[in-house]
This record gives structure tokens, C-alpha cells and sequence, in this order.
């Protein structure tokens, strides 16, 4: 059958089982565009191109499954760049599909031409650069594989014009697919297995450092079993939260830069470190000549590059989490750890006394009450999507998570503006899934246009808008480290609530902590996208908070109330 390059590569994606595709369209990705219509997938028009690498990013982490983003050449491409920075950190799945000229005027500094595979180099697992027709269903296979196996990430397929026009004859390659010299690690070797169970059995202050590729590689219910059999406290990363219930008697919550002070002391004190995919990134570790000292360290991971890479550790064991952990757990004993447990009790106990919890009756309307609000109403059930802020951390200390894939947010790059598209991928995903993005004014500010999206798809995404007036974390650091100068960081913005109602959406704002529940209700009771503005404390702080370049247990903690 003859076919187009354009066909070709919507033939090749639905055929991966794309159904989804965010995008924006232009002259050099308009054939594809024009062959969409042929096949049966969802174009969502995003306003701006970085929107539409954060919504199939949303789109990934919340399905399971590779998200898309289409965008022309130029400054389309360009537009993708933070998102496939954002998914490459966070080892999210996607695939970005960019329009090119055509090959003959590649080099020429033809209109609207940029060397988007050499820009996206440092920030793809792979790319490719199409400039023939007959390429297309190797690399869309390739692509697609690439993005979804071993420790996942983003690729981008960067295609000719003319590849697009140019007409072939073409037979669907079907059979099963492998990709020669490729092959991501999977059991670990016995003789790793072996000494991982000599640490595991001299420990007497083991901790789990669990982290993304818990839930990425489905091994909760392994993570669980482990902990439990070996009486093994858990900590987790920020993107690791929910790979075990935040009710769990083994469970330290966050550990970091403003994890929960008990779970860092416990790391600092302990003998034995179980890193199950994570990577020791910085907001983590504190200043690494000080991390964990008394340690000895296994560490789990798919990905060779991680391993030795930040810390040294004593048993690495190469191969996917699950498989990994399935493999060790039968070699185990049972273990007790009953003074360990007593003593993280006590550092639990002390912690307790600094809440913010504890500040309800002074009248004041402050995030994390905000937050805590929201968990109640929803029984801390939703799809939670943050932007990236004091927001940000205050939804991972007060938004207990007792199930995996609850929580989506910007943890390695940190990238302010994420909230709004990601959450109308995650809706994407789901339709019938209860999604909340909490999110800052300076972060929502930077994708707002996005508003426009979520109102044109009638996507159900509930906003709950914490403004404070400031780009609050740059300023708690100004607060604490340059004496309140607060260089750049007092932002103002538009009326949140109207801005809202001139896209269509309804929105109520909430000034008091006894207008919370009412509001939220509200947004829980309304069709389609509501905006909740909170006007919250100005100048308050996200405490415990680890000064950078200080050991990971000297933090800077709340004071107890007198």
C-alpha cells in the first residue's frame, strides 16, 4: 500500500497504542497534522509547545504508558526543550516528534530551522534525525522501545518535511522487535545477592531509601515484603512517596533537603543503607563527605551511570528493581530491630511537637493548613500534581500518600511551571480520576495560558492556587541567607478569580481557615476545571530545611510553640 512518511508515522504510533497527543501545530509538521485526521487519536491543542511536553509527561506518569508531544520546527522545537529536561531527570517515557525542513536545506539557515537533535542531545535518552520516508518505522519502533524499557526516558524523533510528503510503499513490519546492542540489565548476579545478605544480616540500623524506580518498576509489594520481613524503616525520596503508606509503621516519609527530620537523623545514624532505585542526587545526600558515615551501602539500579556516580557503595546490584528484590527477598531471615524502631520513635515523638499542625487557632490561613484541608476532603485519594515551590513541599509533607502513583511533580529539574499541563495530561490519562494540582503563583503564572486547554477539553482538573504574593522559596532562602533582601522575588499577579471566569472556568477565593473545606467541596461538586485561589501567609517558611552545603542532619527546624 502506498503511504506517506507523514501516514507512516501515525500508522507506527497507533499501532505503540497512542490514542493521546498533545502538540501545536506549523509549517513543518503539517503533513503530520493532516494525517492525524485519518487516525483515531486525540490531538490536544496546547497553547504553548512547553505545555505540550509537560502534558505527555503528566500523561506517562499517571498511565503507564509513553506520552507524545508534536511541535514544529524552530522555536517549536525549541518550546520542548524544558520538558524533555523535566522527563529526562525524572525518567519519565515520552516521545517528541518535531517537524525539520527538508533535507536539502538542512545547514542552509533555512526559515524557521534549528539542529534540534544536537540541542537534545545531553537531554534525550536518544534522538534521531529522519530525512527519508523509509526510515520511519524503524525509528518509531526503536523510539518507543527505547522510552519505555530499561530506566525510561524521553526520545526525540526529529523529521524532515519532504520524509513526511514523500510517498513509499509500505507493509507494517510486525513480528516481535529487538534492538541489538541494547539490552537493559534485569537479575542481579548471585554473587552481588550473596554479599548484599552478609550487610543485611550484620545491621542493627538498616534503612530503605526508596525512591522513583520503586514505583516505575512495580515493585511496591516487594518493597513492602522486604521491609517488613527485615523490620526495616522506609524512607523515601520526593518522588518516591506512596511506594509505601505514609501509614505504615515502617514508613519515615521524605527524607532531604526538607524531608522529615526524623528520616534524615536515621539515615545519618544508621549501619546500613538499602538504595532501591534512586540516584543519591544532592537535595538527598546534604554535603556527601558527611552523608551517612557510619554506612555501609547496597544499592539496587537499572542504570549503570548512577551506581558509584554520586556515592560509593559497597554492594551494587545492576538489574530492575522488582526482579531484583524478588530474587533476594527468599534468601532472607527474619530480623528484629526493636531498639532501632524505639529510637526512631523518639525522634518521631520530638519532631511531632514542631508541627504546623499544632498552629490552627491563631487565625491564620497558612499553606500546609490548606493542604492538610484538601487531604481531608479528598481522603487522601486524588491524583495530586504539583508545580514546583514552598507548595510543592508542603503537598509532599502534608498530602499523606498512601498509594503509588498519587503524586506528580518536577523533582530533578525543578520546573516551575509544570502544574496546569501535566495535570491535564493526567486527566488525559484518566478521565475518571479525581486530579487536584496544588500549585504557587509564580508557578501557575508561567503556564497559565494553559487555562485555555483545560476549559476548550472540559478536562475536570480541580485547582487549588496557594498565593503568597512572593516566588516563596527563592525568598525563605533570601530570608534565612541575605538577611530579607528580597532582590526579585515579590511578584504580583492578575485577579486569580477572574482570570479564571474570563476563561470560562469558576473559581472561588478562600482568606480564612474556616472557608477551606466550604471552597473545596465547591471545586469537588462543580463539572469540569474550578480554581480555588488560598490568599496564605506571606512570609512563612518550609521547615525542617537542610542549608546547602550542610551535613543532612543539621537542619533548620520550626520552633517548638510555647
Amino acid at each position: 500500500m502506498k503511504m506517506n512518511g507523514a501516514e507512516i508515522l501515525m500508522e507506527c504510533m497507533v499501532r505503540e497504542g497512542v490514542d493521546t497527543i498533545f502538540g501545536y501545530p506549523g509549517g513543518a509538521i503539517m503533513p503530520v497534522h493532516d494525517a492525524m485526521l485519518k487516525y483515531p487519536v486525540h490531538h490536544i491543542l496546547t497553547r504553548h509547545e512547553q505545555g505540550a511536553a509537560h502534558a505527555a509527561d503528566g500523561y506517562a506518569r499517571a498511565s503507564g504508558k509513553v506520552g507524545v508531544a508534536v511541535a514544529t520546527s524552530g522555536p517549536g522545537a525549541t518550546n520542548l526543550v524544558t520538558g524533555i529536561a523535566t522527563a529526562i531527570m525524572d525518567s519519565v517515557p515520552i516521545v517528541c516528534i518535531t517537524g525539520q525542513v527538508a533535507a536539502h536545506l538542512i545547514g542552509g539557515d533555512a526559515f524557521q530551522e534549528v539542529d534540534v537533535t544536537g540541542i537534545t542531545l545531553p537531554i534525550t535518552k536518544h534522538n534521531y534525525l529522519i530525512t527519508s520516508a523509509d526510515e520511519i518505522a524503524q525509528v518509531v519502533r526503536e523510539a518507543f522501545h527505547i522510552a519505555r524499557s530499561g530506566r525510561p526516558g524521553p526520545v526525540l524523533i526529529d523529521i524532515c518535511k519532504n520524509a513526511q510528503l514523500e510517498e513509499i510503499e509500505f507493509e507494517y513490519p510486525e513480528g516481535e522487535f529487538s534492538l541489538p546492542g541494547y539490552h537493559p540489565p534485569d537479575h542481579a548476579p548471585m554473587e552481588g545477592l550473596k554479599k548484599a545478605i552478609e550487610l543485611i544480616e550484620a545491621a542493627e540500623r538498616p534503612v530503605i531509601l526508596a525512591g522513583h524506580g520503586v514505583q516505575m518498576s512495580g515493585a511496591m509489594e516487594e518493597l513492602k515484603m522486604f521491609a517488613t520481613k527485615t523490620n526495616t524503616p522506609v524512607a523515601m525520596t520526593l518522588l518516591g512517596l506512596g511506594a509505601i503508606p505514609a501509614s505504615d509503621p515502617l514508613s519515615l516519609g521524605m527524607m532531604g533537603m526538607h524531608g522529615e527530620a526524623y528520616a534524615n537523623e536515621a539515615i545519618q545514624e544508621s549501619d546500613l543503607l538499602l538504595a532501591f532505585g534512586m540516584r543519591f542526587d544532592d537535595r538527598v545526600t546534604g554535603l556527601l563527605s558527611t552523608y551517612a558515615p557510619k554506612a555501609k551501602k547496597i544499592h539496587i539500579e537499572i542504570d549503570a551511570t548512577e551506581v558509584h556516580k554520586n556515592v560509593t557503595v559497597d554492594v551494587p546490584l545492576m538489574g530492575d528493581l522488582k526482579t531484583v528484590l524478588s530474587d533476594l527477598i527468599p534468601m532472607l531471615d527474619e530480623y528484629d530491630h526493636e531498639k532501632w524502631m524505639t529510637q526512631i520513635g523518639e525522634w518521631k515523638a520530638e519532631t511531632k511537637e514542631r508541627s504546623i499542625m499544632s498552629w490552627h487557632d491563631d487565625g491564620k490561613l497558612y499553606t500546609a493548613h490548606a493542604i492538610r484541608a484538601l487531604w481531608n476532603a479528598t481522603e487522601g485519594d486524588s491524583l495530586v500534581v504539583t508545580g514546583v515551590g514552598q507548595h510543592q513541599m508542603w503537598a509532599a509533607q502534608y498530602y499523606e500518600f498512601e498509594k503509588p502513583y498519587k503524586l506528580l511533580t518536577s523533582g530533578g529539574a525543578g520546573t516551575m511551571g509544570y502544574g496546569i499541563p501535566a495535570a491535564l495530561g493526567a486527566w488525559f490519562a484518566d478521565k475518571e480520576s479525581d486530579v487536584w494540582l496544588i500549585d504557587g503563583d509564580g508557578s501557575f503564572q508561567m503556564t497559565q495560558a494553559e487555562l485555555s486547554t483545560l476549559m476548550q477539553e472540559g478536562a475536570s482538573v480541580k485547582i487549588a492556587l496557594m498565593n503568597n504574593s512572593f516566588l516563596g522559596m527563592v525568598r525563605q532562602w533570601q530570608e534565612f541567607f541575605f538577611d530579607k533582601r528580597y532582590a526579585a522575588t515579590p511578584i504580583s499577579g492578575p485577579d486569580f478569580v477572574k482570570l479564571a471566569e474570563a476563561h470560562g472556568i469558576p473559581a472561588r477565593r478562600v482568606t480564612k481557615p474556616e472557608e477551606a473545606m466550604d471552597a473545596i467541596k465547591f471545586a469537588q461538586e462543580t463539572p469540569g476545571p474550578v480554581l480555588i485561589e488560598f490568599q496564605v501567609e506571606m512570609e512563612e517558611a518550609v521547615y525542617p530545611m537542610v542549608p546547602a552545603g550542610a551535613p543532612l542532619n543539621e537542619m533548620l527546624r520550626r520552633p517548638i510553640r510555647k
